[in-house]
């Protein structure tokens, strides 16, 4: 059984205050920085390594998301290049002939992107479906917040919580639940999956409506931006038949070739890549696209660094919590700290059929507070094999719902390090989705808990 100590304690503590800080609305870049020293005392024992362990925080942070800030700056580089040469304008038309309102936008924008995170990954389908369907749904009255919202819920929630398709959520679990196939987990999964899908979407669909702040904001955004005016050339009309074709390509060989990842988020940033060069040179020349190229570069990439900045530094603490950064982090002997709580939580707690839920929901919980959907799993499946040994529960049961708490939590909806992707796409403050994402998030959780609380 696993002892907590001084640093566990410690760690909590800190996260306490992050969260109450957030609550206040105020960045917690200063307590994450100071977290990350005082664990490293409390780990070392040395004052001058504590120092370099903020650094080397850092340092494994960035190395975590870099591929992220990589594809979010070519897409962005690519999205300008096609606005300067007026393609957006005719991607976006045919669309808008069902985005013809934010209701419509909603639902028509999520549920895309549902059915194309099943088959390539969600931060891949996220920047595919952000570069061609986000401008027509903000343009039909969906704010830009509210669609990184739908994003985030149908990407990194419905659909990667499921996982019918690609199956690498259930397989980590059942592997260490112990399970010859994932397919009993999956099966299992579908009545909390539609319950945490159904109340989380419905009420953030009623969030949304009642947002007038958010409406307001958005019309005076919309009356400030240029409007185009630019003649559709021959040229243009291609790109604009081209970008999609091009990505929609990309999809069929990412399933068929069996992309998953890096390897599917790759090939998706340097499409973008090769989309940029060609636009910049079919609308300004070969001589005049080398110096564009470089802007179009240094623009994307700035509008990534400064997303990411915070969020660096913020996943840099959060990741203690998790073993394998740890190790990189702390050094040799290290463990996560999210982990060892939950580990000695499900310990401590005598068992019974509602305990067990009480306990995988607070494990699940802490492990998706790390900002990984699926660092989490490993310890969910092991709990449901421990859970079924000791009591009569089904362990294929417990562990999809264990599953599906965590990748909600840990997957990319309510903490703010892992929405940047939607937030980077749709040019919003991660923040600010993570914020929108609670109370819909919340109301679901609470509804799968009653379930299993009613069917297991």
């Amino acid at each position: 059984m696993v002892n907590l100590g001084t640093i566990h304690y410690v760690y909590i503590l800190i996260i306490l205050i992050i969260i109450v800080i957030i609550a206040l609305k105020k960045d917690v870049i200063l307590p994450c920085i100071l977290g990350i020293g005082i664990i490293g005392y409390i780990f070392t024992g040395d004052i001058l390594k504590a120092v370099q362990i903020i650094y080397k925080a850092l340092v494994v942070s960035g190395k975590e998301f870099i591929e992220v800030v990589v594809v979010i700056a070519l897409v962005n580089a690519m999205s300008s290049a096609l606005t300067d040469m007026g393609v957006d304008e005719l991607i976006i038309k045919p669309m808008k002939k069902l985005m013809i309102n934010k209701t419509m936008s909603f639902f028509v924008l999520g549920i895309t992107m549902t059915f194309i995170s099943w088959f390539i990954w969600p931060t891949p389908a996220m920047i595919f479906i952000g570069a061609l369907m986000v401008p027509a749904a903000i343009k039909s009255g969906l704010s830009p917040v509210w669609a990184a919202v739908v994003l985030c819920i149908f990407g990194n929630g419905v659909a990667l919580s499921s996982d019918f398709v690609l199956q690498a959520a259930p397989s980590i679990t059942a592997k260490t639940a112990i399970l010859d196939s994932p397919l009993g987990i999956i099966k299992q999964s579908i009545p909390f999956w539609g319950v945490m899908s159904i109340v989380t979407i419905t009420t953030a669909f009623i969030l949304m409506r009642k947002d007038k702040n958010v409406e307001i904001r958005l019309e005076a955004k919309i009356t400030e931006s240029k409007q185009l005016t630019q003649k559709q050339s021959r040229a243009v009309k291609i790109m604009a038949i081209a970008t999609p074709l091009t990505f929609i390509i990309n999809i069929i060989l990412i399933r068929k070739l069996g992309l998953k990842g890096s390897e599917s988020t790759a090939l998706i940033g340097g499409t973008a890549a090769i989309i940029m060069i060609i636009s910049s040179i079919i609308h300004t020349g070969f001589k005049t696209s080398l110096g564009e190229v470089t802007k179009y570069i240094k623009s994307g990439f700035t509008f990534g660094i400064n997303i990411f900045a915070p969020i660096i530094i913020i996943g840099a603490f959060f990741f203690l919590g998790s073993e394998g950064t740890a190790i990189d982090i702390l050094g040799a002997g290290a463990s996560g700290i999210l982990s060892d709580i939950g580990m000695y939580v499900a310990g401590s707690i005598p068992l019974s059929k509602y305990s067990v839920i009480g306990i995988q929901t607070a494990v699940s919980t802490l492990l998706g507070l790390s900002g990984s959907g699926f660092a989490g799993l490993p310890i969910v499946g092991t709990l449901a094999h421990t859970f079924s040994n000791a009591i009569n529960i089904d362990k294929e049961s417990i562990a999809a719902f264990g599953q599906i708490i965590t990748v909600w939590i840990g997957g990319g909806t309510v903490i703010p390090w892992s929405v940047v992707a939607a937030a980077g796409i749709c040019k919003v403050e991660p923040f600010d989705v993570a914020r929108k994402n609670i109370i819909p998030v919340s109301c679901g959780i609470v509804a799968t808990v009653i379930l299993a609380m009613i069917i297991l």
